[in-house]
């Protein structure tokens, strides 16, 4: 019970600096009023977000009892990070909603959406640079790598011969190496390079699973901030896809053919659902999101039981077992 008052302290902390920072002049002067910040302050503030990042943060500083305090800023900075990237995949996808509200660029058009996600990771980037440039060098690493992971998504479409080889490469660096980088980041403010590179190595497999959850979620109708079938909608090729087209041959031409008109109706969405459903895809895919999780224990080593490094565990633990249960509880009713 004080972990978890201690968790949403700190989470509320985030908030507060978060708020701070898209309010005043800390991006630069004249923000109060500006069109870029208002639409930062749509999508950053009060709509719902898991702040994963930042949780992740303070619990891989926690293992080594970093003080909250010292952890803010690079909490806050990875949440921008985050931010900033949703803002440009909106522009990317044509996406209408996000978590359950209309995107910046439904609101405001595709020029404030990019430029609001520019002026967001700027003003991260800015304010590590303030506290450790080491901090700023890597997490211009990760954003590198989590913009070529986004053309590889975008080229992937409607690719139903995708190596899952290749749609790892994706998951990882859209959503691994900023989770990996929270605990990279934890670790070298603690002063604990052997540790940086084992949480590192946690966070990217943690976020593989995380976007494969996510995957599951989307034909399970179980994500609440997202229309079911939306991978399918855009034509992603996400992991069940994958499985169900590999395991049902008719399914690729199906969907070949259902992609290539601009909308797909609700008729033939819910076939095309069922049917991928059918073939055990989602069973499957759970496997390979615990696989990862396995893989992401495995990686934390003797952390696992170092202050809140138990608190990761259970963390991951607690992805597993609710993705699972979802899938299991959507078997029996089939």
């Amino acid at each position: 019970m004080e972990l978890a008052r201690e968790l949403a302290d700190f989470l509320g902390s985030v908030e507060q600096r978060l708020g701070t920072m898209l309010e005043d002049g800390d991006a630069g002067p004249d923000t109060q009023g500006d069109t870029l910040m208002e639409a930062a302050r749509h999508l950053c503030l009060g709509a719902g977000g898991k702040r994963a990042r930042p949780l992740l943060v303070r619990l891989f500083g926690g293992v080594f009892g970093v003080p909250p305090e010292k952890l803010l800023d690079v909490a806050v900075a990875a949440e921008m990070i985050h931010s900033s990237s949703l803002l440009h995949d909106d522009v990317v996808d044509a996406g209408m909603f996000r978590r359950a509200r209309p995107t910046v660029n439904a609101r405001w058009g595709n020029i404030v959406a990019v430029m609001s996600g520019d002026l967001i990771l700027s003003t991260a980037l800015f304010r590590l640079s303030n506290l450790d440039p080491r901090l700023t060098q890597s997490a211009l690493a990760v954003v590198m790598e989590m913009s070529r992971a986004a053309i590889a998504e975008v080229e992937s479409r409607g690719n139903l011969e995708l190596p899952l080889e290749r749609l790892r490469y994706v998951a990882e660096g859209k959503t691994g190496s900023l989770f990996g980088w929270c605990g990279h980041a934890a670790a070298t403010l603690a002063g604990q390079p052997e540790a940086a590179e084992r949480f590192d190595a946690f966070g990217r497999r943690l976020g593989v699973a995380f976007q494969i959850a996510d995957d599951i979620r989307d034909v399970l109708g179980t994500d609440p901030g997202k229309p079911r079938y939306a991978d399918m909608l855009s034509g992603t090729p996400s992991l069940p896809i994958l499985l169900a087209v590999a395991r049902d041959g008719s399914l690729r031409g199906k969907l070949k053919d259902a992609w290539a008109f601009t909308t797909i109706n609700a008729e033939r969405t819910r076939a095309l659902g069922d049917a991928i459903e059918r073939t055990d895809a989602v069973p499957l895919a759970v496997e390979r999101m615990n696989a990862e999780i396995a893989s992401a224990l495995e990686a934390l080593g003797p952390y696992a039981h170092q202050g809140m490094g138990t608190e990761l565990v259970r963390w991951a633990r607690q992805l597993s077992e609710g993705i699972t249960a979802q899938a299991e509880a959507r078997s029996r009713a089939a």
